[in-house]
């Protein structure tokens, strides 16, 4: 295992990747009576692969989770991290681990994925005023050891995204043209990551992400996205919550991630992790 370029989370190696046999195509919802999204939810998923705007948290829900996320970041950064080092974050943080499985968010995804849902990925991307880091085009299933393609992100704002402080962008409806070819991005990108899927736009047209705290939009792992660099005096901070079908199959003991967040694991394809005491 290696880390990427940036050092703020560990993925595997290509070699690794490629040496499973994946199954990396879309495999639409088949959520009939969803509860908390709409039918037409739904098929805008399916369709487009994502669904935006959500609202989830109110306004007294947001201030008091981005306190806990400023004081998280000021510790972070103190002991040498950056602003996009709090990665798995639901392993190590209880509030973090709370909000992977708030009900809210766990419906609207099992809406999409089934009853049988496992929470197995938190990340805090948060662009600091004037960063100057872009994320390139990229799919989510590129870096994930995950078979059949069968998971979602959800991007929760924790502040406002727009336009302006660089928020998510889509293709949308390119979750429909399966794994796309990608090549390694190259020191003068200034990406994030270390994936750029070229040319984006012959795949579908662009959509902006733009959320207000304490929304969230949900998306394929197989939708290009990626986000400017922010360049405005504002900060835009987002918390990547990840999600699969618990018939998911993971690879390179990424199963140890998951928490059981709503049915059952019949097959005992993911560990259940407990809650972790830091707040």
């Amino acid at each position: 295992m290696n880390t990427d370029k940036t050092n703020f989370q560990i993925l595997p190696d290509q070699d690794e990747l490629d040496s499973m046999d994946r199954d990396l195509k879309f495999h639409p919802s088949t959520v009939q009576n969803p509860t908390r999204l709409s039918a037409e939810q739904v098929e805008h998923f399916n369709q487009n692969g994502f669904v935006r705007p959500i609202p989830i948290f109110d306004d007294a829900e947001v201030l008091k989770m981005r306190s806990y996320f400023d004081d998280l970041l000021e510790q972070v950064i103190s002991s040498g991290g950056d602003s996009y080092s709090i990665s798995s974050a639901h392993l190590k943080y209880g509030n973090v681990y709370d909000i992977l499985q708030d009900p809210r968010i766990v419906e609207s995804v099992s809406d999409i994925l089934g009853e049988n849902v496992v929470g197995w990925g938190s990340h805090f991307f948060c662009k600091m005023p004037g960063d100057g880091k872009a994320v390139a085009w990229h799919q989510d299933a590129s870096y994930w050891p995950l078979s059949p393609s069968k998971a979602v992100t959800v991007w929760l704002a924790i502040d406002d995204a727009d336009i302006e402080n660089a928020c998510m962008k889509f293709i949308s409806g390119s979750h429909h043209s399966g794994h796309l070819t990608y090549r390694p991005s190259a020191p003068g990108d200034h990406n994030v990551l270390n994936q750029t899927v070229e040319n984006p736009e012959q795949y579908g047209d662009v959509v902006y992400d733009e959320l207000k705290a304490g929304e969230i939009s949900i998306h394929s792992d197989l939708l290009l996205h990626g986000s400017e660099a922010n360049m405005s005096d504002r900060r835009r901070c987002g918390l990547t919550l990840r999600y699969a079908s618990t018939d998911v199959v993971a690879g390179l003991g990424w199963n140890e991630k998951g928490v059981l967040v709503r049915g059952s694991d019949s097959a005992g394809n993911w560990s259940n992790r407990a809650r972790p005491t830091d707040d």
